[in-house]
């Protein structure tokens, strides 16, 4: 192995420790408590190596984001492809989605609250943040209904999925009624 090799190794060893650190800081504390200086003490890096890789919170954010949205379609299909017929499989997906908002508070808040510097829904927008949106595609175009562009169907059925995640989250929705929202999305958004 060369040395440039080596290095370039390391470098993305740190990179990953980064993001891992950031995201570990921001699910115990918020993302508030994330600063550059704390993460280069918890690092044990100095703050001009964090700037190397990162230039500030924001893309750090960012590459919480990324990492967050792969996990997510990950989540998402795992859940679909276990379940039979189009009804499940819906099923499945809505709930793989709040359960991941659910348990990834801080990861959740950095792909949809909070500025990590990404363009969603656009020609250069980052292909975790695609293929986040391509599994509940893939799901959601067959129950999309007749005359009704599976694209616009998603973008609704996940806009009602990230208000359930968001409202219940901070106490707007009792949590024991969660199931029942969820049923009622499925039956009356999608076309089974």
């Amino acid at each position: 192995m060369s040395v440039q090799e080596r290095k370039q190794r390391e470098r993305a060893s740190r990179e990953r420790l980064i993001v891992a650190t950031a995201r570990e800081l921001a699910e115990q504390q918020g993302w508030d408590a994330v600063t550059t200086r704390r993460l280069a003490e918890r690092i044990e890096y100095s703050q001009p190596v964090l700037y190397s890789h990162f230039r500030g919170k924001r893309e750090i954010i960012g590459a919480v984001a990324l990492q967050g949205a792969s996990e997510m379609a990950v989540a998402m299909r795992a859940a679909t492809a276990a379940a039979d017929g189009p009804r499940a499989r819906v099923t499945a997906l809505a709930r793989a989605y709040l359960v991941f908002a659910e348990r990834h508070p801080a990861v959740y808040d950095a792909l949809f609250q909070l500025d990590g510097g990404l363009a969603y829904a656009q020609e250069d927008t980052p292909e975790p943040l695609k293929d986040a949106f391509a599994a509940l595609l893939e799901c959601l175009s067959e129950v999309a209904g007749d005359g009704v562009r599976p694209e616009l169907f998603t973008e609704t059925f996940w806009a009602s999925l990230h208000g359930l995640a968001t409202l219940t989250r901070a106490g707007r929705l009792p949590p024991e009624d969660t199931e029942r929202r969820t049923e009622l999305l499925v039956d009356r958004l999608a076309t089974l």
